[in-house]
């Protein structure tokens, strides 16, 4: 096992400094650190000072490996969670601009909610809205928006489930979801989040540059628009989207190369410009415009803007009627007596009010779709026209016209990057105050409000403006304007420069955070091929990153269109979504001892509609681009997979089983388990009576209520004799555990030993139970419960040995007391207390086991509280706290109490009673080397008589000598029990006249004080959890560690004493 050595100051001021939370290991596996197990530190420190006084003096034996608690609290509570590089990144920059003040954290304001609003909102709202509304209809269009929303709803449910079950460092997505589905999900996803962010900002400067070409100076563009028609007209655009657009993209990598942080400055004023653009819309609602545009219609067709200069065929000037521009387009000359267009002499021109207003009751005629094929003329509903049906159109270029063909689909791939953005939130975890509660409450306060503005647009828009306006993609029938521009007030410059400065703000942060989520992805080195990509400047800034999110961008640009852009990265982003309810659900349903998120608005179901609405919105969107970003993500799948392992696959499903079980197995082979993956995994050790039937089924039932039907469990035991004698023996035995497991409802396997002696037995158990990677890191063994009595002498000595076995093997060990009280499966328990005294920390197993147990319907409504002891020279007050802070992070929620125990006089009480127990064990040890000294006599003189044997008759011995040497091993083992009985009130004297070991009185001391507090406090607690002290090193003195064992658990009704297994069971990450 590789352990983290993490670096510990002096006691006064204990605050851990870690460079990073994942370091490589000697096996090259990244491996979280940790500041608990065997710190070096921890080792170095004076023991005088760890275990000061006599109060603890029953676990100083374990000192170098199982720190105080109290010594230990203020290192848990201030643990760094800074990611991989991000503490240098911070020193470079304090390095480059010298001293400064430290960084204040953020709230849920500024650090998540307005963030994300800023994310969420951008270039589709002001660019494709009204013409989405105008198309699909209110109903539709609301129907669109409410899917949208409630993906990301319910997205943001299982993220914020996610985010708050443990610290998430840099990454965001990318490690939530490597983090909880592994590296090969992870990276497949997190290539998929970084290329849906990258083509974002193709999509926002494509909206940047329609917004400056086509609103702002059209006049700028390099390939002339005017003249042009169909085809030509649509190339041109584009082409000058592909150069402007690259000219742009150049010099958005270039700031972001200069200077990122100049970015992240200008994020505020940014946002206020989205935030004054919404207002001027809904003001524009309440106050109508004070010059409402107007649309031209000839019959039922709209006209395009330029083409004429009044909406009329002739007007009267002094008397005299005189042809309009709009006459002169349709007609040959200017004169009256011209050769018209027939539609145009069949037909009045018409003028409509462009936004008529909330009370106008336009929303009934906008209500439903109004679906468009490419070319087609945008017609006002329900208005008469005289047209031909056999005539072919004429002077279509006069009409506003549909650019593209459009479908529902069509709208919701269109739509959906305008919910995107939520992930902004959780990607700054590191700045936030308190991410835990931060980013759940601004998370989904965001996605609320942006739900709220997009469902009361898609209302107001119908309400407001007419159709024929909200189909005019690009305002080509109100003077060229934004759509929106003309609903808002004062003016639509707030709007069209509104929009602008957002995309352009969108544009730079998509630059910014994509290199950097391609960066976290090298620097975990799961993609080979990407690992150049993790380096950067001196500063950590991804030079080379940016350079390949440049060259992706660069595509998006060469496309030009934005309809065409705004699906791919729909799939992609749709594509991480999914995958973040698919590890919420499968977290939940796993039910892994890791998965306590302070989040508790959650469930399995939401995350899987939630999962089933993005896969659903995937293939609605464009099923061939959905096709193709499946394909992606399964090649980067199998390719991480390829460089992980090797695998080989058998003919049929019975060798595909076989195959697959290897794999698994070779793959738990790699190394041990990720702390937040480590559950129980026990071997459960019972005792069998002369009928193979278990003693103890009581411990069967205490192990179901652990595991919750999770993970791997064995049920060992041992009979005592030879295989070939008592294999009938060994297999009644492994019945009776199948039938008493399958009564007890656990799952997992039996295994029986025949052995010579059942301590080797037992040994054997520990040793080879289990499977490869498969094998148990827990053992549950019940307390010896008449170990007093002579008969149990060796009893007591095999659970010693398996205490000292677990110990080597670096096993954690549970030893429930009074077992048979503990209840049954279908007992419940309505209230009570689970109390857990936190003495020494040996890796987390007091904190893991109760909230395991919790997760069963027998203990369910019992409360969880720990105790924790202060020494004389800690203040409580502040280890307090500091427990507090930490069970927090752990997301563990339990009634904190700091005992103090002050060191006090040892009582003549505690002399007495460890005198007692000294004179005790000593008169066991005379009786049981006597006892052994008299059979070693015996065998010797059998010896002796069978190499010389004589006979009382014989001529050539005399009598006396003969009879006197066989009697003689008969005579002294007669004479040596006489003389021990004899002897044994002489002992007595001796005995009471020794002094007991300073040492003993110390434990004894600590035994006593410890029940006298723990009683006091637990005395009806439902369970009580503490920390189990280590055997003694040497074989002397065993009688006595049971002595201690029974004074620290005196007078409590079910204890479980607890040993760890040497390393970290429980973490503050997700």
């Amino acid at each position: 096992m590789h352990v983290f050595h993490a670096q510990l100051g002096p006691l006064e001021d204990l605050t851990l400094t870690v460079p990073c939370c994942f370091c490589v290991t000697g096996d090259g596996n990244p491996k979280e650190s940790s500041p608990f197990i065997n710190s070096s530190a921890a080792t170095n420190m004076d023991k005088s000072q760890q275990y000061d006084g006599n109060n603890m003096a029953l676990f100083e034996e374990e000192m170098d490996t199982s720190p105080m608690v109290s010594s230990l609290l203020s290192t848990l509570a201030n643990y760094s969670n800074l990611p991989t590089g991000s503490k240098e990144h911070e020193e470079a920059e304090n390095n480059e601009e010298g001293s400064r003040p430290s960084k204040k954290p953020l709230g849920t304001l500024m650090g998540v909610y307005l963030p994300c609003i800023q994310n969420i909102f951008g270039v589709i709202l002001f660019l494709r809205m009204t013409w989405m509304v105008g198309i699909g209809g209110v109903f539709g269009s609301f129907i669109i928006v409410f899917m949208c929303c409630s993906t990301t709803m319910l997205t943001a449910i299982s993220m914020s489930a996610i985010a708050t079950n443990g610290v998430v460092p840099a990454g965001g997505s990318y490690y939530m979801i490597s983090r909880s589905l592994g590296p090969e999900f992870g990276g497949a996803v997190g290539i998929c989040f970084y290329l849906g962010t990258t083509f974002a900002g193709a999509m926002y400067i494509l909206g940047c540059i329609e917004i400056l070409l086509i609103y702002i100076v059209p006049q700028a563009a390099i390939f002339k628009i005017e003249g042009l028609e169909g085809p030509e007209a649509e190339a041109a655009l584009l082409n000058n989207m592909r150069v402007y657009g690259t000219i742009v993209l150049s010099f958005m990598a270039l700031v972001v190369f200069v200077g990122v942080k100049y970015v992240n400055k200008l994020a505020l004023v940014f946002l206020a410009c989205v935030i004054l653009s919404i207002l001027s819309v809904y003001a524009g609602v309440i106050k109508t415009a004070i010059d409402p545009p107007v649309v031209c219609l000839l019959g039922n067709r709209t006209l395009l803007s330029k083409g004429y200069d009044v909406c009329a065929k002739v007007i009267e000037i002094d008397n005299e009627t005189v042809t309009t521009k709009l006459w002169r387009s349709f007609c040959d000359s200017e004169y009256l007596n011209a050769t018209c267009d027939e539609y145009f002499n069949n037909n009045n021109v018409t003028e409509i009010q462009g936004i008529p207003g909330v009370t106008s009751g336009i929303l009934a005629e906008n209500l439903f779709g109004n679906y468009l094929e490419k070319g087609m003329i945008l017609e006002k509903r329900g208005l008469a026209s005289d047209v031909d049906p056999d005539s072919p159109t004429t002077n279509s270029n006069r009409y506003v016209l549909a650019d593209i063909t459009s479908f529902f689909t069509l709208l919701v791939g269109i739509y959906f990057p305008s919910v995107t953005g939520i992930m902004a939130g959780s990607n700054r975890s590191g700045d936030l105050r308190d991410a835990q509660k931060s980013i759940p409450i601004g998370t989904i306060a965001a996605i609320s409000t942006t739900s709220t503005v997009y469902m009361s647009c898609v209302v107001l828009f119908g309400a407001c403006i007419e159709g024929v306006v909200l189909r005019d993609k690009f305002g080509e029938g109100v003077s060229g304007n934004l759509v929106i521009g003309t609903l808002a007030w004062p003016s639509p410059w707030v709007i069209v420069f509104g929009s602008f400065f957002s995309t352009c703000g969108a544009g730079l942060q998509s630059l910014t955070g994509a290199p950097r989520l391609l960066q976290a992805i090298s620097r975990d080195g799961i993609i080979p091929f990407l690992r150049i990509f993790g380096h950067g400047k001196a500063n950590g800034e991804p030079t080379w990153a940016l350079l390949l999110t440049a060259s992706i961008c660069e595509i998006g640009i060469i496309i030009a269109s934005l309809d065409a852009v705004a699906p791919i990265l729909s799939m992609f982003f749709l594509m991480c979504y999914m995958f973040v309810n698919l590890a919420c659900a499968l977290q939940t349903l796993l039910r892994t001892p890791n998965w306590r998120p302070r989040f508790k608005f959650y469930h399995w179901a939401l995350s899987f509609l939630g999962m089933s609405l993005c896969l659903s919105l995937m293939f609605m969107c464009s099923w061939y681009y959905a096709i193709v970003a499946m394909g992606i993500a399964t090649c980067i799948y199998k390719y991480i997979e390829f460089y992980r392992a090797e695998k080989e696959w058998g003919d049929g499903i019975r060798g595909i089983s076989l195959s697959a079980a290897r794999f698994a197995l070779m793959r738990l082979e790699e190394g041990p388990p990720h702390t937040k993956n480590w559950r129980p995994q026990i071997l459960v050790l019972v005792s069998m009576d002369a009928e193979q039937n278990i003693e103890q089924p009581r411990l069967l039932s205490l192990t179901n209520q652990l595991k919750a039907g999770k993970g791997l469990t064995i049920v060992g035991t041992c009979v005592q004799g030879t295989f070939l004698d008592n294999y009938t023996d060994a297999h009644k035995a492994d019945q009776s555990l199948r039938k008493l497991m399958e009564t007890e409802k656990v799952k997992g396997f039996t295994q029986v030993v025949i052995s010579s002696n059942l301590r080797d037995g037992t040994s054997h158990l520990i040793q080879v139970g289990g499977l490869g990677g498969l094998k148990h890191n827990t053992v549950m063994v019940s307390w010896p419960r008449n170990w007093k009595q002579p008969e149990c002498h060796q009893e007591f000595r095999n659970f010693i040995e398996v205490v000292r076995e677990t110990t080597i093997a670096s096993i954690a060990l549970l030893v429930p007391k009074n077992i048979s009280s503990y209840p049954s499966n279908g007992e419940r328990f309505t209230e009570g207390h689970i109390d857990v005294w936190w003495v020494v920390h040996d890796g987390g197993m007091l904190m893991l086991l109760p909230f395991l147990l919790r997760q069963h319907k027998v203990w369910r409504k019992c409360k969880m509280r720990i105790f924790t002891v202060a020494q004389m020279d800690d203040n409580s007050i502040q280890m307090k706290k500091d427990l507090l802070t930490f069970l927090y992070h752990l997301r563990i929620d339990a009634v904190v109490e700091v005992v103090e125990m002050h060191d006090g006089d040892i009582s003549a009480y505690t002399y007495e009673k460890t005198l007692i127990m000294e004179q005790r064990s000593q008169i066991l040890k005379q009786m049981h080397l006597t006892k052994n000294e008299m059979e070693r006599e015996v065998q010797l003189s059998h010896s002796k008589n069978v190499s010389t044997p004589t006979s009382p008759t014989s001529p050539t011995s005399p009598a006396a000598p003969a009879g006197g040497a066989v009697a003689r091993p008969d005579n002294k083992g007669a004479e040596k029990e006489k003389s021990l009985l004899t002897a044994t009130p002489e002992a007595g004297k001796d005995f009471f006249n020794m002094k007991p070991n300073q040492t003993d009185v110390r434990r004894m001391h600590t035994a006593m004080r410890l029940n006298e507090v723990i009683t006091k406090k637990s005395k009806e607690a439902k369970l009580v959890l503490l920390n189990m002290p280590g055997p003694p090193k040497n074989r002397v003195g065993e009688e006595n560690y049971m002595e201690f064992l029974e004074v620290l658990t005196e007078g409590l009704n079910r204890v479980l004493l607890v040993r760890g297994g040497g390393r970290e069971v429980i973490t503050i990450y997700s």
